[in-house]
């Protein structure tokens, strides 16, 4: 017989102990212990231990990579670092419809050309899952679908077939028989993976998992589950809009700072290789309000449009909201504005968008939203084919950002003939881009608006109106 025993697990970090206690004793959180009855599994349990290993000196170790899949989508690749690597586990989460089920049938029919596929789910019956595949185009003999939810019959099937890519949709419907506790509770959730982890390491199949997100955007489950498995990727975007970015979080065989863009459509999703000739289609460069930017996301390069708008209200508070770009730091922004350039906003709402979806987390677009938000507040467009790149520190000066050739090509490529960048940047000068440098947010707009809009000591003898 098993045997069942109590523990207490935290609900944010995964962590155990063998008595209740209103805080965790290992990440200190409050009221996130739970209580759960584990039970052993048996000897005669269908689980197979893993073949006992042998410590071998690291200088024996070969330090070739390992072979990977290559998929025929480029984006892909260049997210996973290459391809699918052989034993590896990785999480794909996302919002409930953005695609995620759509991007793995994708990739489970470009691996399913050169070798079998296991796709195993948990949530759909086979006849569901058809439906997709013949709309995406992905039927294929050696795609092989199992509608399951015990880990035991999953883990056998995958032994079994031994596929090229197994694909679980989701682990948040995976139960493991040898375990008390519903399908998606914090044990069930943390004992499968980890079982999984095992059993790819041990055979050398790479498994792709499907993870559910929470209300707050995080993973749902055990904190943990981002901590056992190789690879964590978001797939992030609106379901009204046209754009989905894959970026990675963790990647223990690539970079965890790229992304791949893609496009859904009526025939499922498309990969983008140009993401900046995609964002910038549908630009406004004219527009009061409206500025170019170049973001690095991983190694590379992308064209963002940001959009500010700065309306005077009569409410008692006024207010600040940020899409795709860190509200904190936009109050960071409109203070040094106010001091630097002796304005005020303390009467205005200011809202400020990143047009395709695009989350911004690098200071590279400070002073281009810098430069978006006096565009808009006198209603005046900013010239066209104008780049702005530059990190905005509290005292008004323009400071480098790093990989700036790189961003410099990029507004080259596609067009852009002017670009004002932080003062003493050795980069490159791409022919056709005339290259302006500011050392601070009033040089800046002096040369930007070299005509409309004067900055920092000069505004009040142009007698523009800055209340």
């Amino acid at each position: 017989m098993a045997k069942s025993t109590i523990t207490y697990v935290c609900t944010d970090c995964g962590g155990e102990t063998l008595r209740w206690a209103g805080q965790c004793p290992h990440c200190q959180a409050w009221n996130t212990l739970q209580e759960f009855h584990v039970r052993k599994a048996s000897r005669d349990s269908k689980a197979r231990p893993l073949q006992p290993a042998r410590a071998v000196p690291l200088s024996e170790i070969s330090a070739e990579d390992a072979p990977r899949t290559r998929l025929a989508w480029g984006e892909l690749n260049r997210v996973l670092g290459g391809g699918i690597v052989p034993g590896s586990l990785a999480l794909i989460a996302g919002e409930p419809g953005v695609g995620k089920s759509t991007l793995l049938m994708h990739a489970a029919a470009q691996v399913a050309a050169s070798g079998t596929v296991l796709y195993v789910s948990g949530e759909e019956s086979g006849q569901q899952v058809r439906m997709r595949a013949q709309r995406l185009s992905a039927i294929a003999p050696s795609i092989l679908l199992l509608a399951e939810n015990d880990l035991d019959v999953i883990c056998e099937a995958i032994r079994g077939e031994l596929p090229r890519l197994a694909i679980i949709d989701s682990i948040q419907t995976v139960t493991d028989p040898g375990l008390e506790g519903s399908a998606g509770s914090v044990t069930q959730v943390r004992e499968s993976a980890a079982r999984l982890m095992r059993l790819a390491k041990e055979i050398g199949v790479p498994i792709f998992l499907v993870g559910h997100v929470t209300k707050d955007g995080s993973i749902a489950g055990p904190r943990v589950l981002e901590h056992i498995v190789d690879t964590v990727l978001y797939l992030e975007g609106d379901r009204r809009q046209e754009l989905r970015i894959l970026r990675a979080t963790k990647n223990r065989f690539g970079s965890a700072e790229e992304i791949g863009v893609f496009a859904m459509g009526e025939a499922g999703l498309e990969e983008v290789t140009d993401p900046s000739a995609a964002i910038l289609a549908t630009s406004a460069q004219a527009a009061p309000g409206t500025a170019i930017v170049a973001v690095l996301e991983g190694t590379r390069p992308l064209l963002v449009e940001v959009q500010s708008l700065v309306n005077k209200t009569h409410n008692t508070v006024v207010r600040r909201i940020a899409n795709g770009f860190d509200v904190n730091r936009l109050h960071m922004i409109v203070a040094v504005l106010e001091k630097r350039l002796e304005r005020s906003y303390g009467t205005s709402d200011i809202f400020v968008s990143v047009a395709g979806g695009i989350r911004i987390t690098e200071p590279a677009a400070d002073l281009g939203l810098a430069l978006s938000i006096v565009s808009n507040e006198n209603n005046r467009p900013m010239p066209d084919g104008l780049l702005v790149v530059g990190e905005l520190g509290l005292s008004g000066e323009v400071r480098r950002v790093g990989h700036l050739e790189r961003r410099l090509q990029e507004a080259a490529r596609h067009g852009l003939t002017r670009a004002l960048i932080p003062a003493g940047s050795k980069a490159g000068r791409p022919s056709g881009l005339e290259v302006v440098e500011v050392r601070t947010v009033a040089e800046a707009v002096s040369a930007a608006f070299p005509t409309q809009i004067r900055s920092g000591a000069f505004i009040k003898e142009a007698g523009i109106s800055v209340s």
